[in-house]
């Protein structure tokens, strides 16, 4: 199998050859490249450059492009700042009153920094490795996280708990929805396999104000990728285990997830339903580590995951640039190794 035809089987709920690889490695791969992550983040050319290089040096399953999660609230009219040393961050909201959000327009991808410039990244990435490559161009932020960057983190956490304006707080999150839709279809037409929204856990909000907020939307936007036949992976950071039952029933191909949450509980709750990338610490394990860490935790991970099929083994967040490359490494050879499948589903 190539790696294209490997992860499409996974998110199918097939069982592949082996466990398909996955590294969230935007930061560490302009890194490798040499290149400076304010002039990569901000091109689409250095973007892909920068992911090509990586790719020929680890030939991973999955190539997931991105410039980080201020993107589509530049877009949007957000004032963004690009660090030298980690991801661009929002530190000037646009809704600074309710009556700011009658303002907002959905951005037209094509034509608005930055997101014509991700457009461009993985229109050649599509060109040069897409026939043998899934490439995940992410479409940035899901509603609710793309909300609190329009609004400012700390006054939007705020509103959800005791909104002032309730219409126009649900009116920020449709138009946040629609934007995200639209930006996720734009990268389905520059050639992206399948795309991906990260979205407020249950360690950030309650299970209730997902449930209320974020839930709905979410299937919304699931239903359109999949109406589409664009396969779209949710990210969730922290303990999702409050809230699993509604990641699966989103409609979500994949769920992203990083180690708090139970390996085992996840499996129970996706088998059959979505599939799992992750579950590899990608700070302590992966960026602190050493090669024989990364090759347990891989292992231990790829034991409780990967029989059955339904598994993409990867970090469950992002890599930080300074990740040492023996450390990748070991877990791209583990599941070389020990991800094979047998016929009847498990590992050889």
């Amino acid at each position: 199998m190539t790696s294209l035809e490997r992860t499409l089987a996974v998110i199918r709920c097939a069982v592949p050859d082996r466990v398909p690889t996955d590294l969230h490695n935007f930061l560490m791969a302009a890194r490798m490249a040499g290149i400076p992550l304010p002039e990569c983040m901000r091109s689409g050319k250095l973007m892909a450059e920068s992911h090509l290089a990586a790719w020929h040096r680890f030939r991973h399953d999955v190539v997931l492009v991105e410039n980080g999660t201020a993107g589509m609230a530049e877009a949007m009219g957000c004032e963004v700042l690009y660090p030298s040393d980690v991801a661009p961050r929002v530190v000037g909201p646009v809704v600074r009153t309710w009556a700011d959000v009658a303002k907002l327009r959905v951005p037209d991808p094509e034509r608005v920094f930055p997101l014509n410039e991700v457009l461009e990244a993985v229109r050649i990435l599509r060109r040069e490795i897409g026939d043998r490559v899934f490439i995940m161009g992410r479409a940035d932020q899901a509603p609710l996280a793309l909300a609190a960057a329009l609004r400012g983190y700390e006054d939007f956490l705020t509103d959800l708990a005791a909104p002032e304006d309730p219409a126009a707080l649900e009116r920020l999150l449709d138009v946040c929805l629609q934007t995200t839709t639209r930006y996720a279809l734009a990268l389905q037409k520059a050639g992206a396999h399948g795309t991906s929204l990260g979205e407020f856990g249950s360690d950030l909000i309650s299970p209730t104000m997902y449930r209320r907020y974020s839930a709905p939307r979410l299937k919304k936007f699931y239903a359109a990728m999949n109406a589409a036949g664009f396969p779209a992976t949710l990210h969730q950071c922290g303990n999702t285990a409050a809230v699993l039952p509604d990641m699966v029933s989103s409609g979500a191909a994949v769920l992203e997830l990083d180690v708090h949450t139970s390996p085992r509980a996840v499996k129970e709750a996706t088998r059959g339903k979505a599939a799992v990338l992750g579950m590899v610490d990608p700070a302590a394990v992966l960026h602190r580590g050493t090669p024989a860490l990364a090759e347990e935790m891989s292992r231990r991970a790829l034991e409780v995951l990967a029989p059955g099929g339904g598994f993409i083994l990867g970090p469950g967040c992002a890599l930080v640039p300074e990740t040492p490359e023996e450390n990748v490494e070991a877990m791209l050879a583990c599941a070389a190794r020990h991800g094979r499948y047998a016929r009847d589903g498990s590992l050889t």
